[in-house]
Parts: structure tokens; C-alpha cells; sequence
């Protein structure tokens, strides 16, 4: 059990802000059209290890007292929505190449507001087109199947959505930042794992695709395999913003190398492939970020002292910009304009620079 399974501090953010030009790229966002991705600061991160801890500690309690049917009931039909809405803004950009050039595209627009006039506050703004009707479908088969069956393969589909979800709608804005997130982190995971059983018996007795499942029976029950190894997703979302962020700063480099992406991924498969070997040597739960921490943090700070960039590393500062060749920029209309009003609006902001904005992270 890598991890011990994280879920109660996963972060995957299915939901979350849309763009500054109103609705995120992807056309399955929601909440007030001004929200940009959000950036967590260096106190975000501090006290990001508390208000988890906080978190974890409660849903045992909750598991311990009230019946474990009735809340997981009310989970599955939360995770229910929430997962359709993420695994279909995952699938969109590639759904799209396969749509015929002449396939009918009408557009749509779901707004709530609150108050009139100038006191008018979006609550939801949520825009979509034919379509995202066509991936809605195919989600809600993949929700009805896991809301009936609770199949692993479902499972872990709403999983992997919620975690490019959170790594998408979450940035880091310095290395710095990082480690402090990172390493708090570190400590959290190490303590309610080995410290406490109330990390196993949350993951355990929580029935929501918060963690990725493995089969460890595959072999011989094929697809109804039903023993589990399983993967908290803020073991893939924590180590992947901070992955995020050195993509971005390769880019700043401007020398058309991904030299600390790479470095950081690689390290993140050994410390993830460590976890496993550990785990199957000792037969206990492991807390995966013990190993994977030191191995993000740590490759790519070696390679930036070999190549002399470890103060550009840390003086680096994120502007929580999309990065250019993100597919979604033109993907939608928005509530004011045009496709094409998108992109005009979106490169002059990619031209012009803007002061960072500082927010700290929402929870699901």
C-alpha cells in the first residue's frame, strides 16, 4: 500500500477557477470567471501539512462514529458528479480530433448569479458545446459503472482525471515554495503512517476515487481482481505541480531543454519503484512521499549544482501563466466574445507580462 493511501489530502481538484476572460479553457470549469489558476504561496504551503492533518484526523473520527454505509453513500454520489465534470475535461482536447471537420458545434452557457446590478456575483459559469455534450455521455457511463459496480478500472479513470485536474488548476510559485510544501509533507505522511493506523484505516474504509488502485491478482482473476495495492492521489498530485514548476522554469531558461522536467519525472518513477520495493520487502504500508520527496527534490537540485544554475533554480518566481502550448486556449468561446476573441485576448497576455497573483489553494 504506497502511501498508505492519501486521500483525505489528495487535492484533486476537479473542480476549480476559470480563465481571466471568462470560463477556463476546456469549457468544464466553474466559480467566478476573474480566477486564475491558483498559486500557492510559501505560507499556503506551511500550513498546507496542519490543515491536512486536521482534515485526515477528522474523517477518522467520522468513519469511528457515524455509519460507514451512509457516508460513503454520500461520497460515492458527490465523487459521482465531480468525476463525470473531470474525466470530461480530461478527454475533450483528444476527443476533439477525432469530431469530423462538418460535426454540428452549437454552444451553450449554464449561468448562476447571485443578487442584481452591480451586486451581481457569478456562483457558476460553466460553458460547453456539442461536443462536450458527446464527452459528458461518455463520462456518465464511466460514472454509472463505478456508482454500480465500484470497478477498479473506473476508479481509476476519475483518479487520474482528478489528478491532471490538480496539477493543472494548482502552481507553485517559486522552488522554494516547494520544498516548504514538499517537505512539510514529508513529515505529515511519515507520521500518520508509521505514527498512527489512522492513514490506512481512512484509505481503507473511504470509498471514493480518491487513490489508484493496483491489482495485485490480475493474473489469476483477470479483471475482477479484488486485492489491491493502492495509491493516495496526493502522491501523484504534491510531487506533480512541483514537477510543473521546473517544466516552467526550463522554459524560462529559453535553451529549448527540458533538462529538470525530465530529471524530475525520472526521479519520481525511481522514488515511486523504491516505495514498491520497500513495501513488498517489509509487507507494510509505506508512506510514499519518504521516498518520493528527497528523489523530486533532490535530482534536480544535483543537476542544477553540476550545471551551475542552482541560484537561477530558486530565484526563479512562477507567473502562473498558461504556458503557450497549452490546448485549451482557443477551445471554447467565453461569455463576451468569440473563439477567435479568446485568442486575440489570450496572446496579448501571453506578450505583455503581469504582476503574479498570490491565492492560496481552494479545497474540493
Amino acid at each position: 500500500q504506497p502511501g498508505g493511501g492519501h486521500g483525505p489530502r489528495s487535492g484533486a481538484q476537479a473542480g476549480g477557477p476559470g480563465w481571466e476572460e471568462g470560463g477556463r479553457g476546456g469549457g468544464l470549469a466553474w466559480g467566478n470567471a476573474s480566477d486564475m489558476p491558483e498559486t500557492i504561496t510559501s505560507r499556503d504551503a506551511a500550513r498546507f501539512p496542519i490543515v491536512a492533518s486536521c482534515t485526515l484526523f477528522g474523517l477518522y473520527l467520522f468513519f469511528k462514529i457515524f455509519s460507514q454505509e451512509y457516508i460513503n453513500l454520500l461520497l460515492s454520489m458527490y465523487f459521482f458528479v465531480l468525476g463525470i465534470l473531470a474525466l470530461s475535461h480530461t478527454i475533450s482536447p483528444i476527443m476533439n480530433k477525432f469530431f469530423p471537420a462538418n460535426f454540428p458545434s452549437k454552444q451553450y452557457q449554464l449561468l448562476f448569479t447571485q443578487g442584481s446590478g452591480e451586486n451581481k456575483e457569478e456562483i457558476v459559469n460553466y460553458e460547453f458545446d456539442s461536443k462536450d455534450l458527446v464527452c459528458l455521455a461518455m463520462s456518465s457511463v464511466v460514472g454509472v459503472w463505478y456508482l454500480l459496480r465500484k470497478h477498479w478500472i473506473a476508479n481509476n479513470l476519475f483518479g487520474l482525471a482528478f489528478s491532471l485536474n490538480g496539477v493543472e488548476l494548482l502552481h507553485l510559485n517559486n522552488v522554494s515554495t516547494g520544498c516548504i510544501l514538499l517537505g512539510g509533507l514529508f513529515v505529515y505522511d511519515v507520521f500518520w503512517v508509521f505514527g498512527t493506523n489512522v492513514m490506512v484505516t481512512v484509505a481503507k474504509s473511504f470509498e471514493a476515487p480518491i487513490k489508484l488502485v493496483f491489482p495485485q491478482d490480475l493474473l489469476e482473476k483477470g479483471l475482477e481482481a479484488d486485492n489491491f495495492a493502492m495509491l493516495g492521489l496526493g502522491d501523484v498530485v504534491i510531487p506533480g505541480i512541483f514537477i510543473a514548476l521546473l517544466l516552467r522554469f526550463d522554459i524560462s531558461l529559453k535553451k529549448n531543454t527540458h533538462t529538470y522536467f525530465y530529471t524530475s519525472f525520472v526521479a519520481y518513477i525511481f522514488g515511486l519503484g523504491l516505495t514498491i520495493f520497500i513495501m513488498h520487502i517489509f509487507k507494510h504500508a509505506q508512506p510514499a512521499l519518504l521516498y518520493l520527496v528527497p528523489a523530486c527534490i533532490g535530482f534536480p537540485l544535483l543537476v542544477a549544482l553540476v550545471k551551475g544554475e542552482v541560484t537561477e533554480m530558486f530565484s526563479y518566481e512562477s507567473s502562473a501563466e498558461i504556458l503557450p502550448h497549452t490546448p485549451r486556449l482557443t477551445h471554447f468561446p467565453t461569455v463576451s466574445g468569440s473563439p477567435a476573441s479568446l485568442a486575440d485576448s489570450m496572446q496579448q497576455k501571453l506578450s505583455c507580462p503581469r504582476r503574479r497573483r498570490q491565492q492560496s489553494p481552494s479545497a474540493m
